[in-house]
């Protein structure tokens, strides 16, 4: 699929020893679901979570991302996703300053987003919205929990955040998220 190195045949883990051909597997297992979650760091910018994926995917296979076997695979992964976003973000933030242009740009959701699952579903819409108005990190650690599955714990070693900060993020993030949506659902 790739082509190998030498050097790259086996990557050391504190456990075991994960062979290249596993990672590759574990890559494409999880493709769905890393793509889902490039698209949440990267503000639904698809051909920037494109760009910052194939950036990860190649940090993993030529080792300068390894993992360690202290987490799980997954979490590890997404970590990975959100510190390459962070990056690209503040490298981007850094060329508009230099050269005086704008530095934010209106961030444009698109309609059509993974995590509506039932177009008719008005509920779905009304979730998928909030979502939006709410804190990044608020956002992030919901999406991690239920979208990807996660534990709290898994969700604040991806945000390279404290358990307890992570808890309170979540906390605040359902409470709020079930606020709007009685609100919306008055308006109806």
């Amino acid at each position: 699929m790739f082509p190998e190195p030498a050097r790259l045949r086996r990557l050391k883990l504190t456990k075991h020893t994960m062979v290249r051909d596993e990672i590759e597997a574990e890559l494409e297992r999880l493709h769905a679901d890393s793509f889902g979650w490039a698209l949440s760091c990267c503000a639904r910018n698809r051909s920037e979570a494109e760009e910052v994926l194939q950036m990860v995917y190649l940090k993993v296979l030529d080792g300068s991302a390894r993992f360690k076997g202290r987490a799980s695979f997954q979490t590890w992964l997404f970590g990975v996703i959100r510190r390459t976003a962070l990056h690209q973000r503040r490298t981007f933030a850094v060329r508009n300053r230099l050269r005086g242009l704008l530095l934010m740009q209106p961030i444009h959701v698109d309609e059509k987003r993974p995590d509506a699952l039932f177009d008719g579903d008005v509920r779905s819409q009304h979730i998928g919205q909030c979502l939006t108005r709410l804190s990044s990190r608020q956002r992030e650690v919901l999406q991690l929990v239920y979208y990807h599955e996660m534990t709290i714990e898994q969700a604040a070693n991806v945000m390279n955040i404290s358990l307890g900060s992570a808890r309170t993020h979540y906390a605040r993030g359902k409470a709020n998220l079930a606020y709007m949506l009685k609100e919306a659902e008055g308006e109806r």
